[in-house]
């Protein structure tokens, strides 16, 4: 099955290759466009089932963008941007705007955005499938609940993502970049241990299933392993 195909337009270059690994992890094929003008002319070119657009852009602002394109084209659109005044909302979506999503966010809230938007459109068949399984452990990302085997484990939604990202990447090593980026839409700094502490609880709680492993790679990042 082709994926859906996802445009993102936004002239933060760091952010649109985050959320282009961790949706690509999602099974949609995503590209990016880093000012008003090559965002309009990707979206106008069609091949595209979503936009997610920012309002500050270079050339040609999103408000632009969305007027133009809505004039051609009826493809969802959300708004991405750190303006939080209200004026700046409303004014998004009276031009057209599907839905509008404030800067920072949290990857898993901008993935149930698109997902809600794709099923409205009748697309929600390209998405990556609900359940993920490896090592005995399943996750079902709709309800957000987590098994192993038949017995419950109780996750934060934090430790779901974080657990989420790593069975579906199961044996590449993902590094601490990666996913800070998919929780907070930056990279990790040298002192922070967030991710580090709330591995450390995932640990905890995996470590009684034998079936499955997170392993450190040191100085690069961290592998969910499934154990024979």
């Amino acid at each position: 099955m082709t994926p859906l195909s996802i445009l993102i337009v936004d002239d933060d270059v760091e952010l649109c290759s985050l959320m282009q690994e961790y949706l690509g992890a999602h099974g949609y094929g995503v590209r990016c466009a880093y000012d008003g003008v090559a965002g309009l002319e990707r979206a106008l070119g069609g091949g595209h089932d979503l936009v997610i657009l920012d309002v500050m852009l270079p050339q040609l602002d999103g408000f632009a963008v969305l007027r133009k394109l809505r004039q051609q084209a009826s493809v969802p659109v959300i708004m991405l941007t750190a303006r939080a005044a209200e004026d700046d909302r409303i004014g998004g979506l009276n031009a057209g705007a599907d839905d509008y999503l404030l800067k920072p966010f949290a990857a898993g809230e901008l993935l149930a955005r698109i997902r809600a938007l794709l099923r409205r459109a009748g697309l929600a068949a390209g998405d990556a499938p609900a359940i993920v399984e490896a090592g005995g452990i399943r996750l079902n990302v709709q309800s957000g609940r987590t098994w192993a085997g038949e017995t419950p484990i109780d996750l934060t939604p934090t430790e779901f993502e974080i657990l989420e990202l790593l069975m579906r990447a199961s044996g590449r090593v993902v590094s601490r970049d990666e996913i800070t980026g998919v929780l907070y839409q930056r990279q990790a700094t040298a002192y922070e241990r967030s991710v580090d502490v709330h591995l450390s609880h995932l640990r905890k709680k995996l470590e009684c299933h034998a079936g499955a492993a997170i392993r450190t790679v040191r100085g690069v990042g961290y592998v969910f392993t499934a154990v024979h």
